[in-house]
């Protein structure tokens, strides 16, 4: 039996509003910061390169807006100066059987943008709603 590599359009965003299907998740990464640094008598003419802190990015989801669904909006709602309410983000990929194969756990998430869909007349596709969130910490395991 052959091999292969994993699809990427089967997978469920448990986000702690209601269960909605969503059509795109991005921002699903890890990037380990560098520090340069160099010992004034070191033999060596040039600076050695350390692993630093470690940086996540913001993970952007996608989905389609149904008739009075208004939960991004009320997430978003929920700022106050330096309080708002956190959730832990769960991103599964599924195999055909509908379990997970892959998981990532976003860390303490809150959104940081509610983008509404562009409207035009003349358009003929669906309503789409995006929410960024930063977090706190990633955490990918293969299950």
């Amino acid at each position: 039996m052959a091999n292969y590599p994993l699809p990427k359009f089967h997978f469920r965003v448990e986000w702690g509003g209601s269960k909605i299907g969503f059509t795109e998740v991005t921002g699903l990464n890890i990037e380990n910061e560098m520090i340069e640094y160099r010992d004034g008598s070191s033999p060596e003419y040039h600076k050695i390169k350390m692993p630093g802190l470690q940086k996540y990015g913001n993970v952007t989801l996608k989905r389609g807006m149904f008739n009075s669904d208004n939960e991004f909006f009320q997430w978003l709602n929920t700022v106050s100066l330096s309080k708002i309410e956190r959730r832990d983000i769960t991103i599964s990929l599924l195999n055909e059987n509908h379990e997970p194969v892959y998981i990532w756990r976003l860390k303490n998430a809150w959104p940081t943008k509610v983008t509404a869909p562009d409207l035009k007349s003349d358009a003929n596709e669906v309503a789409v709603e995006t929410i960024e969130m930063a977090h706190e910490g990633l955490v990918i395991e293969a299950v």
